[in-house]
């Protein structure tokens, strides 16, 4: 059952937009389904004493794999996702994502080259001459594939399935997708099977320039709103650098020293969280509480799992 927690409110704000760098609208971003009854659960084995146990998987970073998610709940009382639905560009993979279905692969080559040496005021020349060269409205092409990606994934959802925003996502979307079925938090918090978890999405702001990076401070003020809780979901990791660095990017991402601070204080048994792909250090104690990176969904197609 949903519970009832801190509504975090956050009025709507101006961004800009990774691939076509201009001024998208934003907020607020939570979103929340909030029901009375409880989302119906898989039984599952009760323990030698004859308790039932409760099993969760936890995902992050999907970009796009909608096959592996259908599954991804398979055998688990709820499915939690940490955000970054939507496939953008593949830096594995450069054929795959917006960007190339819209450019072309040998474009989304040279703008690969060019964020992963860190030119990113290049890189947004580039992508404004790439515009310019198609003739089309930016927004809409835009909005009309981020919502074809989004269609897709939320339907593969189980029940329930709980989730919070990645950087790449746009929350406005989200609502007009989410069902019944899935609760979307931020800067709130949710009970299962007897635990309470706290969810706080979006990233902090970047050179990257994607859709939901927020100031430090109103990132800081999300963590404090969700409180004590037993298990602290976030998309990005706490500012740690063996948890922040990409051994694959050659580059740290932005972890947050707020939510590092709240690890320490509130000390939850778990913080979870992505964003890095491919971290330095998967899984670390912070004083009582396990630290885990739970992979690159995109990728692995395997989520992780937590069992109490």
């Amino acid at each position: 059952m949903f519970l009832a927690s801190h509504r975090f409110g956050v009025p709507r704000r101006t961004v800009v937009h990774p691939l076509t760098d201009e001024p998208v609208t934003a907020g607020p971003p939570a979103i929340v389904h909030a029901r009375r009854t409880r989302l119906p659960l898989i039984a599952m084995a009760p323990t030698a004493d004859g308790k039932r146990r409760t099993r969760v998987h936890v995902v992050s970073d999907v970009h796009g794999n909608a096959r592996d998610l259908a599954r991804a709940g398979d055998g688990a009382d709820a499915l939690i996702c940490l955000g970054d639905l939507v496939l953008f560009l593949d830096y594995a993979d450069h054929s795959r994502g917006i960007f190339p279905d819209l450019f072309g692969t040998a474009n989304a080559d040279r703008i690969v080259e060019l964020r992963t040496a860190r030119r990113f005021e290049e890189a947004r020349a580039f992508q404004r001459e790439l515009w310019a060269g198609i003739g089309t409205d930016r927004a809409a092409a835009i909005e009309k594939a981020v919502r074809k990606q989004y269609a897709e994934l939320f339907a593969a959802f189980p029940t329930p399935t709980y989730a919070t925003y990645g950087n790449v996502d746009m929350p406005p979307l989200w609502q007009e997708y989410a069902g019944p079925g899935t609760t979307v938090l931020d800067g709130q918090r949710a009970e299962i099977g007897g635990r309470t978890f706290g969810f706080v999405g979006g990233g902090l702001r970047t050179p990257m320039r994607t859709p939901y990076e927020i100031d430090d401070e109103e990132y800081a003020a999300k963590i404090e709103a969700v409180g004590e809780v037993d298990v602290l979901c976030t998309h990005i990791p706490p500012e740690v650098p063996e948890l922040v660095y990409d051994t694959v990017a050659r580059r740290f991402e932005r972890g947050s020293r707020a939510l590092l601070d709240a690890i320490r204080r509130t000390r939850p048994r778990y913080a979870l969280f992505g964003h890095v792909h491919q971290p330095l250090v998967r899984r670390m104690r912070i004083g009582a509480t396990e630290c885990v990176n739970v992979g690159h969904f995109a990728g692995s197609g395997r989520p992780w799992a937590l069992e109490w």
